[in-house]
């Protein structure tokens, strides 16, 4: 205990045997996408190189499935909420159970029928290819905002513990997920998330069994949290402004969470990689079981972690640390720092969460590059096979490097999960809700699907942007410094200190902290207190409102032309129990498949008889 950072003052750093596990972790990564493009080099084609010739199995797909959005975010993010908060953001274990089961059954189906290779081919399809340009720009966007979200964690965990330089960290992140994405393609990703998964898994547990023994077991290291008022399972408050409430976490993150599984580029080209529908459904509803292991272990050691400095918070204490998202890093070099390597494997398991994303982030950017825009030039539709995929591995290197650019941003952040949620779905959600829109509502047309997504956009950035100038900001919940060495400061700093400290434990409460209830003279300043996960659900309402309105102003589409296969009639696949009778008003007016083929191949027969009766009358004059 005496080598402790809140005991000391200072933090442990990274030993010779620590550095060398986790440049081996590196280099087997590295290794996987090497052996790929060696293995495969005479198989150099396009679809093997972002969907893995389709014919990838399903345990390494639910392992990247699992890994691809569970990112360094969450891993440094989930601990560290518990620790700040409370324990409400638990209840995202039901959201993802939600939002898996619609994913596996709703939206990959619908995907994977279509066979496409990008899923903003289906705007083309559905509507034009404007929408399917506006789709996938939002798209890039995006995702290029949440690779620099994903790109900075790990190297802010890692400079905590190593004192190495934050920037060359970025980049070292970025040249290797870099290389080996672009060489192997998506069999390299997909192997390597499966190595990521196991890794991530072996360094949480290491840190919660060895974080449980140092506080007296889990069980002791629980009622500690609970007397600090960290224990809260009972916000049940329907106020959209609640920052986590029941109905906020598991209704708001089931919505966001679905968009990700469901309608995400990078999940539906995994999905798609597999040989059948059955086998993309296990591999989701697979993934489901390692999510929740992943997420509740993480939150177990939110606990533990609490309960290790439950009498001495490290940021409070001479700037241990300067964030709280160090707070995990810093955790783990105290407790397993007498323990030369230990330390070295769990920050590359905080590695390998990035690691995973960014590789499936930066396949997912390349096809949709050239399936999307780069297809519409008449050079690129010349471009042979080999020249196509070369053309994919350069776009994945440029990807990287703008990554890079964009991690300097992030930079300027303080709260990295909630951020990253936040200016994650200002662009998500409209995006989610233009598919939704398509999928759903067979009367949207091209100009309700273009006028709704800006409308959304529009709204969420004022949403968004509004509640950063006002500062909108929910109080964590108290900490205490009376257990810190103090002797290591001078008697005015100690004085001055231990009295907060005593007015903080005076102050503490069992129960959760309510938003802060600043007075504002901005009409709009409850718009701008919206908790950040109900943020996509927003912007999906908003998109589809605001384009059924339009379509209908400006000619909606009639139900009974749209191809079947473009409009998911859910009575008919979740509930084909019910008599035709029932589901034939259900479908709103969307022909059958079978309806639908007859009627085209009627109107093949009418168009060819018109043809022949034209030449008979020409040849008769």
């Amino acid at each position: 205990m005496d080598d402790y950072s809140i005991v000391t003052g200072k933090r442990k750093t990274f030993g010779v045997v620590d550095y060398v596990l986790f440049s081996v972790i590196l280099v087997i990564s590295a290794g996987i996408g090497f052996f790929f493009a060696v293995k495969d080099r005479k198989k150099d084609s396009t679809s093997n190189f972002l969907l893995a010739g389709r014919k990838m199995s399903v345990f390494p797909v639910s392992m990247s499935l699992l890994v691809t959005f569970l990112s360094a975010l969450t891993l440094l993010g989930n601990p560290v909420e518990i620790y700040n908060y409370n324990t409400m953001f638990w209840y995202l274990c039901l959201a993802m159970v939600l939002a898996i089961a619609a994913a596996s059954f709703i939206f990959i189906p619908f995907f994977y029928e279509l066979g496409i290779t990008s899923a903003f081919e289906y705007l083309e399809l559905r509507f034009s290819k404007h929408v399917r340009i506006l789709g996938c720009l939002l798209y890039i966007f995006q995702t290029m905002m949440y690779v620099s979200f994903v790109l900075y964690a790990p190297a802010l965990a890692l400079t905590a513990v190593t004192g190495t330089n934050l920037w060359a960290f970025i980049v070292g992140i970025m040249l290797i997920v870099t290389a080996y994405t672009a060489m192997g393609g998506m069999k390299a990703v997909v192997w390597t998330d499966t190595f990521q998964a196991f890794v991530i898994t072996a360094g949480l547990l290491v840190a919660l069994i060895q974080g449980s023994i140092l506080t007296g077991g889990f069980e002791e290291a629980w009622k500690v949290a609970a007397d600090r008022g960290r224990v809260v399972f009972d916000v049940f408050d329907p106020d959209p402004k609640v920052r986590h409430s029941f109905w906020t976490v598991v209704f708001g993150g089931a919505i966001f969470w679905t968009s990700l599984f469901g309608l995400n580029q990078a999940q539906i080209q995994r999905a798609i990689s597999l040989p059948s529908l059955t086998k993309a459904k296990i591999s989701l509803l697979t993934s489901l079981i390692g999510i929740i292991f992943i997420l509740t272990i993480g939150f177990m050691i939110g606990i533990v972690m609490f309960a290790f400095y439950a009498n001495c918070h490290p940021i409070k204490f001479m700037n241990i640390i300067t964030k709280a998202d160090q707070l995990l890093p810093l955790f783990v070099m105290d407790i397993l720092g007498q323990f030369p390597g230990i330390p070295g494997i769990f920050v590359s398991c905080i590695f390998s969460g990035s690691l995973s994303t960014l590789s499936s982030c930066l396949n997912a950017l390349s096809a949709v590059t050239i399936e999307d825009i780069l297809k519409r030039f008449w050079f690129v539709k010349k471009m042979n096979d080999f020249k196509m995929t070369l053309l994919s591995k350069v776009l994945v290197i440029i990807y990287g490097v703008i990554g890079i650019g964009s991690a300097f941003l992030v930079s300027q952040v303080s709260a990295i999960l909630q951020a990253s949620y936040s200016l994650f779905s200002i662009i998500n959600g409209p995006l989610t809700g233009l598919f939704v829109l398509g999928i759903f509502f067979p009367w949207a047309n091209m100009w309700g699907a273009i006028v709704g997504s800006l409308t959304s956009l529009f709204m969420m950035s004022w949403i968004g942007f509004g509640a950063f100038a006002n500062k909108i900001r929910t109080p964590t919940a108290t900490f205490d410094t009376s257990g810190c060495n103090w002797n290591l400061t001078t008697t005015t700093t100690m004085t001055t200190v231990a009295m907060e400290s005593s007015t903080m434990l005076l102050n503490s409460t069992t129960t959760p902290i309510p938003p802060a209830t600043v007075e504002s003279s901005d009409p709009f300043y409850d718009m701008y207190r919206l908790s950040y996960l109900w943020y996509t659900a927003t912007a999906i309402l908003i998109n589809v409102v605001v384009g059924l309105i339009v379509s209908f102003i400006t000619g909606r589409t009639k139900p009974e032309d749209l191809e079947p296969r473009l409009i998911f009639s859910i009575f008919d696949r979740l509930l084909p129990c019910l008599p035709e009778s029932v589901l034939r008003k259900l479908r709103c007016g969307v022909p059958t498949k079978e309806k639908y083929e007859k009627g085209t191949q009627l109107a093949r027969q009418m168009l060819l008889f018109k043809i022949l009766k034209n030449k008979k009358i020409l040849r008769q004059r």
